[in-house]
């Protein structure tokens, strides 16, 4: 009998060896255990994040999706609804993304006067087209003055409020940056660095590189490294620790549709002894709905809630015995009871399905990254770099 999801547990975890949870210090705040939500575009979203802090009892540090500095700066209407926090979200983190050091500067700054949020995190990861074609998210730092500008810019405007970064290997194989930027982002003042293992030519393909964690750290021991890459389950993220010296995990795909893993990897820092938590179809079927219900509370307007929980019915399904007719039903559906009415129509007493709990998401690889026109062929010029790279908008 499965154990209901209003109640996480978590996994066995021996005490040999169960790290010590050190606490993560993020400028005055104190993250314990060391457990980030990764800031995912489209996903992220105040709703998602109510979920995921629940299930974890309020601990860890949960990451806004990416806002674009511009849009922020011009007060975009839908940027000024992404970083809108619940009351209970304790620090408020906001990811932003931005290319020009001027305008970056100017967001931080609105952030910091305005009291809009209590800790920045700078995106130098995201690999899609729309982000590098521009030099941003992991194109950025091979522009290493670049860089340099953007994280002065952030850090000086930021004031008490602490500035944190995630980014990748590097472009390429060819074009290994991270070792570069950690010593930067070290120097410019950075509270801490978030590596996922990967390129930006990987995407979410093959595996990730704990090994590049561990150099980094190593390469980096005035302020913490956090992992992020594979994390799947808890044992996983304890594996990273053991094995990389990081002093946290970043989790990202892991918990697409299974927001429930952070109770399971708080109970792992722990160390306490409990099973891993593995609903039913009964006991998912309500978190489905409940996070359809909070997206529309969020949005203002329960269809637009129910329809952008759409990209969410596959993760949550993964491995159960769903129809394909079925599955393409409930994943056009516009109102929560359309959603409950399809949902009940399963056979929601099936148990956890066997291997459900692994990958998932993304997995495409080898991608070519598109970057601006002669972006390799100095590591340190940056000209032609201005506002008109910005994007205007933010989120997925």
């Amino acid at each position: 009998m499965s154990t209901p999801v209003s109640a996480p547990v978590s996994p066995p975890v021996p005490p040999a060896v169960t790290p010590t949870a050190t606490p993560l210090q993020v400028g005055p705040h104190t993250v314990a255990p060391p457990v980030v939500l990764a800031p995912m575009a489209g996903i992220t979203n105040a709703p998602f994040r109510t979920l995921c802090r629940e299930f974890s009892g309020g601990k860890g540090l949960f990451v806004s999706e990416m806002i674009t500095t511009r849009a922020l700066v011009e007060r975009n209407d839908k940027t000024m609804q992404l970083i809108r926090f619940d009351e209970t979200e304790k620090p408020r983190s906001i990811q932003l993304y931005g290319v020009d050091p001027a305008t970056v500067g100017k967001a931080v700054r609105m952030i910091a006067e305005e009291g809009l949020a209590d800790h920045i995190d700078l995106n130098f990861g995201c690999p899609v087209p729309k982000v590098t074609r521009k030099g941003g998210g992991s194109a950025l730092p091979y522009k290493r003055n670049l860089l340099r500008a953007i994280l002065k810019e952030a850090v000086s405007g930021a004031g008490d409020l602490p500035v944190t970064m995630k980014m990748r290997k590097g472009i390429d194989d060819d074009h290994i940056t991270f070792l570069d930027a950690g010593r930067i982002a070290v120097e410019e003042g950075v509270t801490s660095i978030a590596l996922h293992g990967r390129t930006a030519a990987q995407h979410y393909g093959g595996t990730a590189d704990w090994d590049a964690i561990a150099r980094l750290k190593e390469h980096v021991p005035e302020i913490p490294v956090l992992g992020n890459g594979d994390i799947w389950s808890a044992q996983d993220a304890l594996r990273m620790v053991r094995e990389t010296g990081c002093d946290g995990v970043v989790v990202g795909r892991g918990c697409l549709g299974r927001p429930w893993l952070f109770a399971d990897l708080v109970a792992a820092f722990e160390g306490r002894e409990q099973d891993v938590l593995e609903p039913s179809l009964r006991e998912v079927a309500d978190v489905m709905v409940r996070h359809a219900t909070l997206l529309g509370e969020w949005i203002g307007d329960e269809a637009r809630g129910v329809i952008d929980f759409r990209k969410h019915v596959a993760w949550y399904l993964k491995g159960f015995a769903v129809g394909s007719e079925m599955r393409k039903r409930l994943a056009i559906t516009s109102s929560l009871e359309e959603l409950r009415s399809g949902l009940d129509e399963l056979d929601l007493d099936q148990p956890w399905p066997v291997g459900a709990d692994g990958p998932r998401g993304r997995t495409s690889g080898n991608n070519r990254v598109v970057l601006p026109d002669g972006w390799l062929k100095d590591p340190y010029d940056c000209a032609g770099i201005g506002e008109d790279a910005e994007l205007d908008t933010s989120g997925g």
